[in-house]
């Protein structure tokens, strides 16, 4: 695949996570991609509400310290281009995934990037828009 400028991606709050929690793994590697201007996160109002809930869970600080947090948090808000005209998105039985679905489709997002296999994956794509593992899409965008 060829693309004219940033790779537009929509990384799932599974992936978010996942990028903190191994930093040097492929999710980690897309977010970090993030800095180099070779691709361009597409998120939601939305999405940040659910990744600030995920990532306020028992089980998650104790890997996952506050601060490291709201940094995420403040430069996805930064760095991301936050789209707020949301489609109506009924494709998962999971709202939240209908969510991240409807964020690619409102900001024309080139890929969505997912570890939910038994909703997101399962789908395989969302319109045009293919919805790849993140070590999938690490290889395909060489990072």
């Amino acid at each position: 695949m060829q693309w004219r400028g940033p790779v537009r991606i929509v990384l799932d709050t599974n992936i978010l996570v996942s990028a903190l929690l191994s930093p040097d793994g492929p999710p980690g590697r897309l977010l970090a991609a993030l800095k180099h201007d070779r691709v361009t996160l597409v998120t939601s109002i939305a999405q940040l509400s659910e990744l600030r809930v995920v990532l306020s869970r028992e089980h998650l600080r104790a890997d996952i310290p506050p601060e490291d947090a709201e940094d995420l948090l403040a430069g996805l808000e930064v760095v991301g281009e936050v789209v707020t005209d949301l489609p109506p998105v009924t494709l998962s039985p999971d709202p939240d995934d209908n969510l991240i679905l409807a964020a690619a489709i409102s900001g024309r997002a080139d890929l969505v990037v997912s570890g939910d296999k038994r909703h997101m994956l399962a789908l395989g794509q969302v319109g045009d828009i293919p919805i790849l593992t993140a070590s999938a899409a690490a290889a395909l965008l060489h990072v």
